[in-house]
């Protein structure tokens, strides 16, 4: 029998459990392992295995370089491998702890030989707009993975929801149309799958206490997307968490250089907007024009052009009012037609479908999602930054002439 491992992650924990214990009671033969983070200073991450039933084995890793991610990677792949020879599992869900991001984990699991079929991040959409707009550093919090770990609520938050293909959305009574609207528009190409908690309530018996054992409802890792145990169709998020996962395909849409952004959309109240242009910024008004810009948002994202920079493709990453802004390597029109040869074809064609007849694949595009978006004054303020038409006829050797504004923020 073949081992699927499905990662399930999230800062919404509540979510998060509930969408577990779903595939625990839907999936016959899995279980969860799940390293808790919490134990992390005084040494330790603590792992525990568990199936429908309850704990089957627990134990202790110690920290690896005081990083208690780097101890989750080091402990994680002999576990889902001792699974695997054992032979009685069927589906591994890989329960992350709150602050981890699926990215590293999934690539991780399938360099290690093994197959993730789905990765899944649990979410409360009355919660999507509090952590986009939660600037506290994960330490503050307690979240944080390391003792050097700098990441923010916001965009550990956006970094999860958007790398999984598939959202198990919490049954939320506090969610109105705008927070469901949000979530939509923040990743529009994800499968939203409703989830509800499966304990029982009033003493009611819930769908986790109603007995499995011949798989009716249920979904086996052998049966796939398409069937079910018993010929019944399989619980949405089980089909789900089966379906497959492209390892590569995700880590692509998640470059900047060739990012899925969501595409232009207005209802309920919010607004996402796009913005692209074949023109360059003038370093030092987009600098001083940056926190107006990223506070115009509650999530931005995108690639840029700095003049004085022609050669170099900047990443644009904002959430919680903070913007991380750093290079992701050349544009492709600033390479020899030598090492085209080397770049992925996803790339590639992500630059032609964009391709400007002088700048090349050279360009501005930035995605603005957020309720209550002023897109006519995020436009003026944008387009008061590209060069004008006088400094833009001045040349590229004029362009890389001008004062280097933002040497500190990519730390040059």
């Amino acid at each position: 029998m073949s081992l699927s491992v499905v990662i399930v992650g999230g800062l919404h924990a509540d979510a998060r459990r509930t969408a577990v214990a779903r595939l625990l009671a839907d999936v016959p033969g899995s279980v969860v392992l799940h390293h808790d983070l919490e134990t992390a200073p005084a040494g330790t991450v603590v792992r525990t295995v568990r199936d429908a039933t309850g704990l089957l084995a627990a134990g202790e890793a110690p920290l690896v370089n005081d990083c208690a991610c780097c101890a989750l990677r080091e402990d994680l792949m002999p576990e889902l491998r001792r699974l695997a020879q054992d032979g009685r599992t069927r589906l591994a869900v890989v329960e992350l702890w709150d602050s981890v991001e699926p990215k590293a984990m999934a690539e991780v699991v399938t360099a290690g030989g093994l197959t993730v079929t789905g990765v899944i991040t649990a979410v409360d959409p009355a919660l999507v707009l509090p952590y986009l707009g939660n600037g506290d550093d994960l330490a503050e919090r307690g979240l944080a993975a390391a003792a050097t770990d700098q990441r923010t609520v916001a965009d550990t938050f956006a970094r999860q929801l958007e790398y999984a293909t598939v959202l198990a959305v919490a049954d939320s009574p506090e969610a109105d149309d705008e927070d469901r609207e949000l979530l939509s528009q923040l990743h529009p190409t994800a499968r939203q799958v409703p989830i509800a908690d499966s304990r029982p309530r009033d003493g009611a018996e819930g769908p986790s206490d109603a007995g499995r054992a011949d798989g009716a409802d249920g979904v086996s890792a052998e049966d796939g997307a398409d069937g079910a145990a018993g010929g019944r169709p399989p619980a949405a998020l089980a089909r789900a968490a089966l379906a497959g996962f492209d390892v590569e395909a995700a880590a692509a849409a998640q470059h900047p250089a060739c990012a899925l952004l969501p595409a232009e959309a207005d209802a309920h109240g919010v607004a996402t907007f796009v913005w692209r242009r074949h023109r360059p910024f003038h370093p030092e008004r987009l600098y001083a024009a940056l926190e107006d810009v990223t506070c115009a948002a509650a999530r931005s994202r995108g690639r840029f052009w700095l003049a004085d920079r022609p050669d170099t493709l900047l990443h644009w990453d904002a959430a919680g009012g903070a913007l991380c802004v750093e290079s992701a390597g050349p544009w492709l029109a600033a390479l020899p037609d030598a090492a085209w040869d080397m770049i992925p074809p996803v790339r590639r064609a992500a630059a032609a479908l964009d391709w400007h007849p002088e700048h090349g694949d050279r360009c501005q595009h930035l995605v603005f999602t957020s309720p209550g978006l002023d897109r006519d004054g995020l436009a003026r303020l944008l387009e008061s930054c590209l060069l004008t038409d006088a400094e833009y006829a001045a040349g590229r050797d004029a362009w890389k002439r001008l004062p280097p504004a933002f040497d500190t923020l990519l730390e040059v």
